[in-house]
């Protein structure tokens, strides 16, 4: 069993930055493939990035490339998102979350992942 509790979101203006942790209670990530999704009102969840437990290759969904950057710590315990330039678009509850099991082809299905932190909302005002 894996908690996960996330910190960081908060009001940013276009153009900022934000960084994002998660914390893993108990265990470390080093086993788990990890990643963030967001969620606006009336949306899906979707995929933002992931860091895969196999060879710790990152992904991103296209608009992010070049601005977000997923990240774990050495201790594997507590993963981040750091978020620049962010735009009015990338408001939403952010969720970081793990599994031990996914393969490479459900790495962007929300569905996929077993355990998911609360939630922290970024709101960017332009």
């Amino acid at each position: 069993q894996v908690e996960l509790v996330e910190s960081g979101g908060g009001l940013v203006m276009a153009g900022g930055s934000l960084r994002l942790s998660c914390t893993a209670s108990g265990r470390a990530f080093s086993n788990y493939n990890i990643a963030w999704f967001r969620q606006s009102p009336g949306k899906e969840r979707d995929f933002v990035a992931a860091i895969r437990k196999s060879g710790g290759y990152t992904y991103y969904t296209d608009s992010v490339k070049g601005r977000f950057t997923i990240s774990r710590d050495s201790a594997k315990t507590t993963m981040y998102l750091q978020m620049n330039n962010l735009t009015p678009e990338d408001t939403a509850v952010y969720y970081c979350a793990a599994d031990a099991r996914l393969i490479l082809s459900e790495l962007r299905n929300p569905s996929a992942y077993d355990y998911w932190g609360q939630g922290t909302q970024v709101t960017v005002s332009s």
